[in-house]
């Protein structure tokens, strides 16, 4: 059974801006509405695989966004490093509440820039792909490698919007994957045409704003903000169960279901 770690919203807000979608959007979340949302999301995910809570922290807005905790292989967590001063106090946090679960605990070099599974996603063929553009920097890939003894691949992201690799690409079971074209380089889109070809489903700008690609992914099973008729049409047709979930508040921060939620 899967494992995920969440961290409820006690203190999430929009109160700085890190990324486009926070624009305008300061002072503007229903705390009530977002705790709802995040409820309805844990239940739907307690369902279909375990779930661990790590405890929020006044002060630190996103911690609620765990995906960006650290990169997870086996035993060893590498802790992430954030670019903007309002999240680096996290990492301490995570550090703490992953050693204490018996995690190997790592870091990359001080001054490198990375910022967890928002950016390091493995696909079902135990391939890392690694994005870097916007928040984490490109020459994290090496010291990854060094530290997880993986197959790393770089992909980079070349639009503010989509400032994590997990807002626009998301790995699903059987070699098979969503993305969203215009976030990547074209470079980017021919790596990942080249690796998933037929496998790979390419969404609509409307499903890339509803945050389609920010999916969690248990078995046949993708849970997700909102898609479109025809993305869950195609995924249908693949032998996918399509589970949407209002969580509309939290993408006023910039994040989705994928966000909310790490694989431990």
């Amino acid at each position: 059974m899967k494992r995920f770690l969440m961290c409820e919203p006690k203190f999430f807000e929009v109160c700085y801006v890190i990324n486009p979608w926070m624009e305008g959007n300061q002072g503007k979340v229903n705390s009530d509405l977002a705790k709802q949302q995040w409820n309805n999301l844990h239940d739907i995910v307690a369902k279909l695989a375990s779930v661990e809570l790590v405890e929020p922290i006044a002060g630190l807005p996103d911690m609620v966004f765990t995906a960006n905790a650290g990169l997870i292989h086996k035993n060893d967590v590498l802790v992430s490093s954030f670019r903007h001063a309002e999240r680096q106090p996290e990492a301490q946090h995570f550090a703490k509440f992953f050693a204490s679960r018996g995690y190997r605990v790592l870091h990359l070099k001080e001054e490198t820039i990375f910022e967890g599974a928002g950016d390091a996603l493995f696909d079902s063929k135990r391939r890392l792909w690694f994005g870097s553009g916007i928040r984490s920097a490109s020459h994290a890939l090496e010291e990854i490698v060094a530290a997880l003894k993986v197959e790393v691949h770089a992909l980079e992201l070349i639009d503010p919007h989509w400032y994590h690799l997990d807002t626009a690409f998301c790995p699903l079971p059987e070699g098979q994957a969503i993305a969203y074209e215009k976030a990547f380089s074209g470079a980017s889109v021919n790596a990942l045409d080249d690796a998933f070809g037929e496998d790979i489903i390419w969404v609509a700008e409307t499903d890339a704003g509803n945050f389609a690609c920010n999916a969690i992914s248990i078995g046949q099973s993708i849970i997700l903000h909102k898609a479109s008729a025809e993305l869950k049409s195609a995924l249908k047709q693949r032998g996918f169960e399509v589970i949407e979930t209002d969580v509309s508040e939290f993408l006023k921060a910039g994040g989705a279901c994928k966000c909310l939620t790490l694989e431990i």
